[in-house]
């Protein structure tokens, strides 16, 4: 192997050297560079025309990745038009064409490949098709293909019974990233399928575009193994040592996992739900595999371990109804109209838009305490997403309002001083003594 590689390492060499002496290549490589530089200093005017060709028209998504589209490939496309310019001039001198031939080959699976791979939404598949592909086609074009991939095939060890090479590694993982792709695809477009089902309830719906999902990544690998020619049973000791390590290492992970399946198959959480975990209150986002989504009501978005919401406390305001009833304690002072109080808290609540009518309000007496009168205003809402306290500021600011106006005392605590002797000594120090 060491032989080999040094052979073709001294036959690049000699080609090099042979080729720098020529007359023919020193001008193929000149016009190359000048055209090259000649495109550099003309791509920000022509980049300047793009963008007032398409002022005002980036208002949707489309026009503007063209219009980004068009600014990566002016480069490309100037020089590959200069370039052309270029290598006709100097054959009709009688200079030859080959490295100018190979540029614009170059140049022409560039731009195609750039154009092809826009197609992609996402960035990162985008970049490596774009990538691959070229260095495919590149290859091919100075035809180094066949020497390339005999030198990787040539770089093999064996695993039992199995041959591996470089080659077939790399096969491997392209078929799995092209396969992976296809599964992620088919994946969202299966969820996308499912979500307008009526009859599914959303946990459900969450629990089918998961399993669905995860399936098709493990056939995309199983699948993408086979087809290079690794046999997958030579991965059965691998399989049983991954299997340990999941039951040692990865035992949260697994934990929430099955958590996870649990919450989905029992939908005793649903996304919309509103529900409160030890401090945190919000409203269920999604349900992942590992973690659930819950949004507060100032923004913040929480992720909770599934574990967590098996094996914690969870209140579930909207579990089988989103009928929430709340209570607000109110003191009054014992000189005050207990009947007047009660019809102006009765009339704050029902003035209150989110308060129900049905079930409605009631205002009672609950006890007696040191300094006033007791009283507790219980009302119903039905959409606790929305938020709680803000009834409750709501309502506590219209009972203010109308005790004001009505003249009703909400009292403050009082203590009483009872003197057994009417003696009481005073002594002062004087500052001297301090």
């Amino acid at each position: 192997m060491q032989e080999m590689i040094e052979n073709s390492l001294q036959q690049w060499l000699e080609w090099i050297s042979a080729q720098l002496t020529s007359a023919s290549t020193l001008i193929q490589l000149g016009v190359v560079v000048g055209t090259l530089i000649l495109a550099w200093m003309l791509l920000r005017p022509t980049r300047n025309v793009i963008d007032h060709l398409f002022e005002g028209r980036t208002s949707t998504e489309r026009a503007r990745r063209t219009q980004m589209l068009l600014h990566r490939l002016v480069l490309p496309i100037v020089w590959l038009g200069l370039l052309g310019a270029g290598a006709a001039a100097i054959g009709d001198f009688g200079y030859g064409e080959q490295i100018s031939r190979n540029v614009t080959s170059l140049l022409v699976a560039w731009v195609v490949i750039r154009i092809t791979s826009s197609l992609i939404a996402e960035p990162f598949w985008a970049h490596a098709v774009a990538v691959v592909a070229w260095s495919l086609a590149a290859l091919n074009i100075l035809h180094l293909l066949d020497p390339t991939l005999a030198f990787l095939d040539g770089l093999a060890f064996s695993v039992g019974e199995a041959r591996l090479s470089v080659l077939s590694i790399l096969k491997a993982l392209m078929m799995v990233a092209l396969l992976l792709y296809g599964a992620l695809a088919l994946a969202s477009l299966i969820q996308v399928r499912i979500s307008k089902v009526p009859n599914l309830t959303p946990s459900i719906r969450v629990l089918l575009a998961q399993v669905a999902r995860f399936a098709l990544i493990v056939a995309a690998f199983l699948i993408a193994l086979s087809s290079v020619g690794i046999d997958l049973s030579t991965f059965a000791v691998v399989g049983g040592a991954i299997g340990v390590g999941i039951g040692f290492g990865l035992q949260k992970v697994v934990s929430n996992l099955i958590s996870g399946i649990i919450l989905l198959l029992d939908r005793s959480i649903k996304p919309g739900d509103v529900i409160e975990v030890g401090e945190t209150y919000g409203t269920v986002g999604s349900l992942g595999a590992r973690c659930t989504s819950v949004i507060t009501r100032d923004g913040t978005e929480w992720l909770i371990p599934n574990e967590d919401l098996i094996t914690q406390r969870v209140a579930n305001w909207s579990y089988t109804s989103k009928l929430v009833r709340r209570r607000i304690s109110i003191g009054v002072a014992y000189s005050a109209d207990i009947d007047l109080a009660t019809q102006l808290i009765m009339d704050s609540a029902q003035g209150t838009d989110r308060i129900l009518d049905n079930p409605g309000p009631k205002c009672l007496l609950v006890g007696f305490g040191d300094s006033s009168v007791n009283l507790e205003l219980r009302y119903w809402i039905d959409d606790p997403e929305e938020g709680i306290s803000t009834v409750t500021d709501d309502v506590l600011r219209k009972i203010w309002a109308k005790f004001h106006e009505h003249g009703v005392e909400i009292p403050f605590p009082q203590r009483d001083l009872h003197i057994k002797n009417d003696q009481i000594r005073l002594r002062v120090d004087p500052p001297s003594a301090r």
